[in-house]
């Protein structure tokens, strides 16, 4: 039933998109007849608009991997550097939440450690909408921050670092097979904003996979049997992530979250002193206005990396073939 509805849901995009194609060229040749510029203005703008979602139709067709139509987790872990890492890795975190609610998509806080001061140390959320994992999945990687601290009072530019971890969740038809003696459980008092919010039991649940040392919590339920269900699916999505990530070029490493979180590992950079620019060292592609990034306008830098990883794997291809 899924597929069925994503094959039908394509097949009216396109067909949305024929007819607006078509139903504007019509006004524009009877604005043309009338000379009414007007109407002619506003078909044109409404093409182009048109050419901009089948630019992201056509690039969301080559989406085909096992898990890119599935949601997914996305995990922010500050770097080093104290408050100002984590002030980052908050500014990351609403980022993210704000390009999936500009998706449509629907965004759930699995959990977050808050930092000392101000931001969080890491957290992790859920984003549910079809492709989510698909279009996120070349986010993974380290984040490089520049600006004047608004936490130093000599008022000095400081450089943050943070890293996203984006991994797939996985569905029914997907198993994966992990015993309990695979991994340590440990249970520990969630944190909260004080007062009458304040946890007095032990629902806060962590789980470490032995053989690969990954780990994963989950705090935000009251109930321990929740939060122990949560982060028994967040493992195998984690470990079937790591699966997919095996399958693919050793170049990709570099996206693992165990890399030093600091220089030379940076995907991104962001830059709001002494100039305005965030660049994406991997593709080159760059943008003057960091405001609208960091509000969520991330889909030229996606879409230049999923087309760089398409390509790159279908090269590999014809290499191999030959």
């Amino acid at each position: 039933m899924r597929h069925r509805q994503e094959l039908e849901s394509a097949i009216k995009a396109c067909r949305a998109l024929e007819n607006g194609v078509a139903d504007n060229i019509e006004l524009i040749e009877l604005g043309e007849a009338e000379g009414d510029q007007e109407i002619v203005t506003e078909a044109e703008d409404a093409i182009k608009k048109l050419h901009k979602v089948a630019a992201e139709k056509e690039l969301e067709t080559l989406l085909s991997g096992e898990a890119d139509s599935n949601d997914a987790y996305v995990e922010i872990h500050a770097g080093a550097g104290g408050t100002e890492s984590q002030d980052w890795a908050q500014m990351l975190m609403r980022m993210y939440i704000r390009w999936a609610e500009s998706k449509g998509h629907k965004v759930e806080v699995i959990g977050t450690s808050a930092g000392e001061e101000a931001g969080i140390k890491s957290a992790t959320i859920l984003i549910k909408g079809h492709n989510s994992y698909g279009w996120l999945k070349t986010e993974s990687g380290v984040h490089r921050l520049v600006r004047i601290s608004p936490y130093d009072s000599n008022a000095r530019r400081h450089t943050s670092f943070a890293s996203i971890w984006v991994f797939p969740v996985i569905d029914d038809t997907i198993e994966i097979d992990v015993s309990e003696s695979d991994v340590r459980i440990d249970t520990y008092r969630a944190s909260g904003a004080g007062g009458q919010h304040v946890n007095t039991t032990d629902s806060a649940v962590r789980i470490t996979h032995i053989e690969t040392g990954i780990v994963v919590q989950c705090q935000n339920q009251r109930s321990q049997h929740k939060n122990r269900a949560t982060a028994w699916e967040m493992l195998r999505s984690r470990l079937y992530e790591a699966e997919l990530k095996q399958r693919e070029d050793a170049a990709q490493a570099q996206e693992d979250t165990k890399s030093e979180i600091g220089w030379g590992h940076q995907i991104r950079s962001y830059v709001l002193q002494p100039y305005q620019l965030v660049k994406d060292l991997r593709t080159g592609i760059e943008s003057t206005n960091p405001s609208a990034v960091l509000d969520g306008d991330l889909d030229a830098f996606i879409a230049a990396s999923l087309a760089q990883r398409i390509d790159g794997a279908a090269t590999t291809e014809i290499e191999d073939l030959e």
